[in-house]
């Protein structure tokens, strides 16, 4: 059975982002700010091969654990991009 729906009883409750027009506009972040996501995206990763690790669920541990280098090593090439300071 086909429907119409002709009006919609949602409504935004706030801008929303990505959806709304009129919506403010979402600014790129900076390099040091990707850069910096980048790696609180990997320490979380590997926090949560950890856990999953003491858990005994090896396959999840694995799968959290390998997603790591490669984070890294986007930041280390936006780091290198950007010419950002170096680390210690």
């Amino acid at each position: 059975m086909f429907i119409s729906i002709t009006h919609s009883d949602i409504r935004p409750v706030a801008a929303d982002e990505v959806a709304t027009p009129g919506s403010p506009r979402v600014e790129e972040p900076s390099a040091r700010a990707l850069h910096a996501r980048l790696l609180a995206n990997a320490a979380a990763r590997r926090l949560r091969a950890a856990e999953r690790a003491a858990a005994r669920r090896d396959d999840d541990a694995v799968y959290w654990k390998a997603a790591c280098p490669m984070v890294v090593a986007k930041a280390a090439a936006l780091r290198q991009a950007h010419s950002l300071a170096s680390l210690p």
